[in-house]
């Protein structure tokens, strides 16, 4: 990039190091996210009472209108509430972290550093998501997680058996797909978070260099609907991938094949 102090990173940059192990300006902003979860769920314990307020009516509502969404895939309300809390727990964090990573002016505050290439402004906080580290975790966790909860509701035998068929050469060759598609699922997860968000930061990065003053704002807003709809999907698709994995062999040749792209 020679001297310019625009430079862009593909990965994330290091901060500082606490022994071996580098603390880079992503980590940095999902511990930000971490401390305003943690500051919301403080704020809102005080608050929750038996007569509800304006404000614990409106998440209330919000409450309901996510479980009816989540009726509509998994079709029981009872297994709805089970698995609420990991599915809005995914959505809020990587939405909060695309939301926090485009903050205006959080971007700005860093320092210069002088490498190989020249000089390049390294920013102390940067958008989680625009780092592979951080979305591959996501995805292993989602995918994980699926599993697990298959193997609770299903037993560890009967969900082994999606995998590990041995009835005839095409369960077993179904089966091998199957164990494939996990590891597809992490790839196609974590690339499709990243590429957008990162796709995002670049955008906004060269806007704000060409034309400092008021052009970037529609890209701004532009960049808040694309984190919301990534995070939607990231958290729909977990749904349904949980709703295919809990159902058994036979429901499954009833259910609805549920779709979602960007």
């Amino acid at each position: 990039m020679g001297d310019s102090a625009s430079a862009i990173s593909l990965k994330a940059e290091p901060i500082f190091h606490i022994g071996s192990l580098p603390i880079t300006n992503t980590l940095l902003l999902t511990w930000g996210v971490l401390i305003v979860f943690v500051c919301i769920g403080l704020f809102l314990r005080k608050r929750w009472h038996l007569v509800p307020g304006k404000l614990q009516m409106t998440l209330e509502t919000l409450t309901e209108e996510a479980l009816k969404l989540m009726d509509s895939v998994l079709g029981n309300r009872s297994v709805s509430e089970r698995y609420f809390p990991l599915v809005t727990t995914i959505f809020f964090f990587i939405l909060v972290s695309n939301w926090m990573g485009i903050f205006p002016g959080l971007g700005s505050i860093g320092f210069f550093e002088h490498g190989a290439e020249g000089q390049a402004f390294v920013p102390f906080f940067r958008s989680p998501a625009s780092d592979l580290n951080f979305t591959l975790a996501l995805a292993v966790i989602s995918v994980f997680m699926t599993n697990v909860l298959a193997v609770q509701k299903l037993g560890f035998f009967a969900h082994a058996k999606k995998f590990l068929n041995f009835k005839n050469p095409i369960h077993f060759f179904v089966g091998i797909l199957e164990f494939v598609s996990e590891f597809a699922k992490v790839i196609s997860f974590s690339f499709r978070l990243f590429g957008n968000v990162f796709a995002g930061e670049v955008l906004l990065i060269i806007i704000g260099v060409l034309v400092p003053f008021v052009i970037p704002m529609p890209f701004i807003f532009l960049e808040i609907f694309v984190g919301f709809i990534q995070s939607f999907i990231f958290a729909m698709l977990t749904l349904v991938f949980i709703a295919t994995a809990i159902s058994t062999h036979g429901d499954s040749h009833d259910s609805k094949i549920v779709e979602i792209t960007t």
